[in-house]
């Protein structure tokens, strides 16, 4: 075990145990590398690397039923630094927002007393950020303002709302999963309630289609699917069809545009949203096991699922090589065209019981590389996703799946294979996107490696047991044991375990299975060892087994104290050690009382039948050690006397003592070894006050006092110093002073008295009380009330067991689970996460003030410092307060030994290490800008290189492109291809006349004419359509570019557009190869993702750069208020000079200045006067505010690139050092 260091100022903490089934949903990952979760009524933060508690939340009064981070994605600086927000939600409907790391509420809304349904904070990233949706039940959907608690707006459906989900892509568009199907809404914004009721479409469950049946062959699975046709409609569907309740989740995919899973127990379907269609199923066979919750990915597409047993999986999309490239062999006359989700990887199952099961998962949201599971019994378990590369070779040649291959790039740049790189970082880093592969010719180029996922589990976090517990605190720390003195609490639980927890850390010493039946007691006989005793069920007779254990907890050792005793025998009431733990006085319920000798194991004295039955027990702090003692050194000096002179001189009667302690002292310890005179008090059912003195096996009978009138009968008695306090069995307490012969009764009017404690310290007369109802702690020598706590009305738990664990700290356990370690005033109170003390220290910045975080941030990102890379703070001209680097340093020193490597990696460049400080500060909108800018820089780059040879360039797009999860930032050689694969699927799919003719208006879009003839030509002659059809298959066959056709036809579709009719004139002069007109239309109606859809895919890269920049002005337009996009999109565009000029009127200085410098590096921005300016400003004014964050050394680095921008700082920032020369 790790030496802890003595610190008895310990931390208030909480314990937890067991969750209970309303906390089944409340769990959530932020990109700040936290998970929290709901525990009861609490609310744990806990950190994913080290899988330590960091914070327990305590404020709700119900059980805790959602929990959600606040989103990283806006600019950080000193005006809005890195927090931890979270807003957690109650059974009672009470949404609190929390600063976690100060542990205080910023604010509580409330709007209806039912359980919250669902929450989520708004990511429109230039909006405000402290806008929270949630769900009050029954049926209203209501915007918060999270930092005030003002309502902002409430809309009411006409279904029970059971969660939402927004579109990734488009944040006006929220679709709510009710309790008779799905309601799209596409016109939300924060600024008003929608206004329609949304489009209603009800789900007919697929378990009324046989695709729920094991999919045989291929055919078979090809029929199957024919079954799934449709899933959505907009009728209501019969009675005996409809199992809507079974639709356990609705999410969209995240990794590409329009499309939504829902999840049942037996099958994941995927829909398209552009044809509300089935495009690809993912079904168990009978004897799988069920889904419980399904995650989708961002960054591929992939899919984490979790099964009912606790087992996760990660599914990954099968790409479709069969439609680009030439397969070998024959091609398979009627492929099923849909997609397929391939497991590559499976974490091991956990044993569910009937209180143990899987209740949650999450997945972190910045990597997407791990995922934590929440088991109901309080456990959490971090499984990790590694990946190996595997020889070519080895591969498995039956397997269906193709094999999944490494990227070609690390951090955004593509590397050598000898460069440093760490595969294992994020998903994207482990394995290739979608559009990586693009046929067989190229997987024969050495640029791709095969790899294997393998799930690892890399943090577990356990629980208490189930209640009720019996808790103790070890002795006390005295100024005897400092050195070797741990605060640790043994716990009793009702499976016959002892756990021991150390207070330091809150973390478990160590686990004993001791007995077979609930523990029902713990003494410690000394500050490694103590005695625990379990009684089992009665039989008839009342008559139970009674085991008393003796423990050695450095070993382990576990021996039974009282020998063969123990079988059938009336029940052990209690234990009691005296305080010397010479002596141990066993209590039983009908039987005489036991004196044991603790230290041999032996017993004493066994009382005679006629023995008065004892109801309460203590030992008394006086014995006669210290004059033993003075006899001893007396005898020493004699024995040493003895030996200088003769034996005659000595008396008798020393000689006798001498012989005695000679054989003492070849003993190894004197103290233990005698019998001191120990004393103890007891009460009868009369409560008569017996005082009785043991030593060495002599017990004696001392004074009797007769009982007090005003009191019941004796339950428990405390006895510190000159103070005995006594309580009864109708709550009322007796303070006696021993020493002035006074008492004092008081009726607290409470019931029973479980339970008095004194508290440790010398002149410490506080004791705490337990009763039925709860506990009170009082002053003993004012005899006065501190606190009180009563269940059902200051807090909602039972309290089993109390103790003191040090003289201001009390410890209480409850029927919640918890074991809490409380404050004398005894309220349950949230600590700062900088006071915590944790064995392992743990990385986070959020954690740090404003400054201190981003000056850290600068430190990663503008290494090499004095021309090495470092990762040693404190040899930078940073002149800061000496704790405040020591805390930077600190958290660069918890860094993983992977992650400092590439920091310290001369050859690891600008641009990278952007990405890496992004990802472990989990910046989101940080990641996607450097995301974006690192592909395209680098590829715009590539292809100033190779304007001569501009093949190899294309070649080098087409193996490496932006992932589809960037839709309309993708290049658009990959965009077209994507939107071909994805109406290609749907043409497969379609069932219905709607679906055909939406097809046919895709490809007529994409300039597939050919096809979407056929298509026209399928309509039948029944339907009212027919004509209509027929005349447009016509004339998409004959359009020629003759002027007067094409002249006709535009005014045509011009017309259209006029009145109303917008798709079909689009339509139309895209036929006629005037796409950038119909993109204009498309525009001046307000379709602005259409237009750039369009533009994408048909036009060439100058027509299409100029509409994507008309999208930019208009997003840029106040009313809009979307500039992040904007850049995003001009990034894609290679504008990057337009980029640094808006980054720095955004006045996102440390943005701007790395990309300047990153681009310069590359020569994608031109050097000539206008740009050098700027270029001079976004240094100067970034050096300015690295020197309001006091990064001194940092501010002259950047002042000197200034050039004469930067010369009045430079010399600013220099002069201080000449002043104190001159001085």
């Amino acid at each position: 075990m790790l030496p802890y260091t003595v610190n008895i100022r310990l931390s208030s903490r909480t314990l937890t145990g067991a969750l209970s089934a309303q906390n089944k949903g409340a769990v959530d990952w932020g990109w700040q590398g936290l998970i929290a979760y709901g525990c009861q009524s609490l609310v744990l933060v806990i950190d994913s690397n080290t899988a330590q508690t960091v914070q327990v939340l305590e404020r709700h009064k119900t059980t805790v039923v959602k929990v959600k981070w606040a989103k990283e994605n806006y600019h950080h600086n000193i005006g809005s630094p890195y927090s931890l927000r979270l807003a957690s939600a109650d059974a009672t409907g009470k949404i609190i927002v929390w600063d976690v790391a100060m542990g205080t509420v910023r604010c509580e809304i409330q709007e209806h007393t039912k359980p919250i349904q669902d929450m989520q904070w708004l990511w429109n990233q230039d909006a405000s950020r402290d806008l929270l949706l949630a769900v009050h039940p029954p049926n209203y959907i209501v915007l918060w303002n999270a930092d005030t608690g003002t309502k902002l707006w409430k809309k009411s459906y006409a279904e029970n709302i059971l969660s939402f989900s927004f579109d990734p892509f488009d944040p006006s568009h929220l679709t709510l999963l009710t309790s008779e199907g799905i309601v799209f809404i596409s016109d939300f914004s924060p600024s008003k309630a929608p206004a329609s009721s949304g489009k209603k479409v009800y789900i007919s469950s697929p378990h009324s289609s046989p695709s729920h049946n094991k999919l045989v062959a291929a055919t078979g699975a090809k029929k199957a699917l024919d079954k799934v046709k449709i899933l959505i409609t907009n009728e209501k569907p019969s009675a005996e069809s409809v199992t809507l309740n079974e639709c356990l989740q609705l999410s969209y995919l995240p990794s590409k545009r329009n499309y939504m899973l829902l999840l049942y127990p037996r099958e994941i379907l995927i829909l398209d949203l552009e044809v509300n269609q089935t495009v690809g199923v993912i079904a168990i066979e009978r004897t799988g096991i069920p889904f419980l919750q399904v995650i989708p990915c961002f960054q591929r597409d992939a899919l984490f699922c979790l099964h009912e047993n606790g087992c996760i999986t990660l599914r990954v999309r099968r790409s479709n090589i069969s439609i680009t490239g030439t397969p070998n062999e024959d091609p398979d006359p009627d492929p099923v065209q849909e997609l397929i989700y391939d497991l590559r990887s499976q974490s091991d199952a956990i044993r569910v019981t009937k209180t143990v099961r899987p209740f949650s998962m999450v997945c972190c949201p910045v990597n997407e590389n791990s995922a934590a599971l929440i088991v109901s019994d309080g456990r959490v378990m971090i499984w990790e996703l590694k990946s190996t590369i595997s020889g070519r070779n080895l591969r498995n040649s039956n397997s269906s799946a193709s094999p999944l291959y490494s990227p070609v790039a690390f951090c955004g740049i593509p590397v050598g294979s000898f460069q440093n790189k760490l595969p294992d970082l994020s998903l994207d880093n482990m394995i290739a996107g979608q559009g990586a592969v693009t046929g067989e010719e190229q997987l024969k180029n050495s640029f791709f490696q095969e790899v294997h996922l393998k799930f690892l589990l890399t943090g577990l976090l356990s629980g208490l047991p189930l209640p009720p517990f019996a808790i103790r605190m070890c002795p006390p720390l005295t100024t005897k044991n400092i050195k070797q003195y741990q605060p640790l609490l043994a716990v009793g639980t009702s499976n016959g375990s002892v756990l021991v927890y150390n207070l330091t850390s809150g973390l478990l010493h160590k686990e004993l299975s001791i007995h077979s039946c609930e523990v029902k007691g713990i003494e410690w006989t000394s500050l490694t060892g103590f005695l625990s005793f379990a009684t089992s069920m009665p039989n008839n007779l009342g008559l139970v087994r009674n085991e008393l254990q003796l423990v050695d907890l450095p070993t382990g050792r576990s021996i039974a104290f009282r020998g063969e005793r123990g079988n059938d025998e009336p029940a052990i009431e209690m234990i009691k050690v005296s305080h010397l733990k010479q002596y141990l006085a066993v209590v039983f319920k009908d039987k005489p009382l036991e004196l044991w000798d603790v230290r041999t194991c032996t017993l004493l004295r066994e009382m005679s039948k006629n023995f008065p039955t004892v109801t309460a027990l203590e030992w008394s702090f006086t014995h006669n050690l210290k004059s033993l003692r003075k006899k001893q050194l007396a005898a020493r000096e004699a024995m040493a006397r003895q030996t200088v002179a003769s034996d005659t001189e000595l008396s008798s009667v020393e000689s006798s003592v001498i012989s005695l302690l000679q054989e003492a002292e070849s003993k190894s310890e004197l103290s233990q070894n005698i019998s001191a005179r120990e004393h103890f008090v007891f009460t009868d059912t009369d409560g008569q006050v017996y005082h009785l003195s043991v030593e060495g096996n002599l017990v004696k009978d001392g004074a009797r006092i007769p009982p007090d009138g005003s009191m019941g009968s004796i339950t428990c008695i405390a006895w510190k110093g000159d103070t005995m306090v006594l309580g009864d069995v109708d709550g009322n307490l007796n303070f006696w002073d021993l020493k002035a012969r006074v008492s004092r009764g008081i009726p607290t009017h409470r019931s029973w008295v479980r339970k008095i404690r004194f508290a440790p310290g010398k002149g410490n007369q506080k004791v705490i009380t337990m009763y039925n109802d709860g506990a009170e702690v009082w002053d003993t020598k004012e005899v006065q009330m501190v606190s009180s706590l009563r269940s059902g009305r200051n807090v909602n738990f039972r309290i089993l067991d109390v103790d003191c664990c040090t003289s201001d700290k009390v410890i209480l356990a409850s029927d919640d689970g918890c074991i809490r370690v409380l404050e004398t005033t005894m309220k349950s109170t949230c600590f700062r996460m900088d006071e915590q003390v944790l064995t392992e220290p743990v990385w986070c910045p959020y954690l740090l003030v404003p400054r201190a975080s981003l000056a850290l941030k600068a430190f990663l990102l503008h290494q090499p410092w004095n021309d090495k890379c470092t990762l040693d703070i404190l040899h930078i001209d940073y002149p800061e307060h000496d704790n405040i680097k020591k805390l930077l340093q600190k958290q660069l020193n918890s860094l993983s030994n992977d992650i400092k490597k590439l920091v310290l990696d001369p050859e690891f460049t600008l641009l990278q290490r952007c990405l890496l400080v992004a990802r472990l500060y989990g910046d989101e909108s940080e990641l996607h800008f450097w995301s974006v800018a690192s592909h395209y820089l680098h590829s715009f780059s590539q292809e100033k290189a190779l304007t001569a040879k501009t093949t190899d360039s294309l070649q080098e797009k087409l193996i490496n492109p932006l992932d589809i999860c960037y839709d309309i930032l993708c290049e658009n050689s990959y965009f077209q291809k994507f939107q071909l694969e994805r109406v290609h699927l749907q043409e497969v799919k379609r069932s219905t006349y709607d679906h055909t003719r939406k097809c046919a208006d895709q490809l007529l879009l994409l300039g597939q004419t050919d096809r979407a003839v056929q298509l026209l030509l399928e309509t039948s002659a029944e339907n009212p359509h027919y004509y209509c059809d027929s005349l447009k298959a016509c004339l998409v066959t004959t359009v020629t570019s003759s002027g007067p056709s094409q002249s006709t036809i535009k005014l045509v579709a011009t017309n259209m557009i006029a009145n109303g009719k917008l798709a079909e004139g689009v339509q139309l002069l895209s036929l006629i190869d005037k796409a950038a007109d119909a993109c204009r239309y498309l525009q001046t109606y307000g379709e602005w993702n259409r237009a750039a859809w369009l533009a994408k895919v048909r036009l060439n890269s100058e027509e299409c750069g100029d509409v994507l920049k008309r999208w930019v002005d208009h997003l840029c337009s106040p009313q809009v208020n979307q500039k992040s996009k904007a850049i995003l999109v001009l990034l894609s565009l290679g504008c990057f000079t337009r980029v640094a000029e808006m980054l720095h009127s955004m006045r996102y200085f440390d943005r701007a200045a790395l990309f300047v410098e990153v681009c310069l590096k590359y020569g994608t921005i031109e050097v000539n006067e206008d740009t050098n300016k700027l270029i001079h400003m976004v240094f100067a004014d970034y050096a300015r505010s690295l020197k309001t964050l006091g990064f001194k050394q940092g501010a002259i680095l950047f002042a000197s690139k200034a050039g004469a921008a930067g010369k009045d700082l430079l010399n600013e920032l220099k002069q201080p050092k000449e002043e104190v020369t001159e001085e």
